[in-house]
């Protein structure tokens, strides 16, 4: 079964897009996600500061 999720204050730093969103258990959760084809690159973090830290510090190999 497929997962949705409501994404909100989403942000773009470079290809990477930053979101928060409200996991299966009702808490806050931050997602990074590099929009570039190809790439691939996504992850989740508790914290906003460390998914904006992970966008900033991606380097794309697509």
């Amino acid at each position: 079964m497929a997962v949705h999720r409501r994404f909100r204050d989403r942000i773009r730093i470079g290809p990477v897009e930053v979101a928060t969103y409200y996991d299966g258990r009702g808490r806050d959760m931050h997602t990074a996600a590099c929009t570039a084809p190809g790439c691939g690159f996504s992850a989740d973090y508790r914290d906003r500061a460390a998914a904006e830290l992970a966008a900033r510090a991606h380097r794309c190999k697509a």
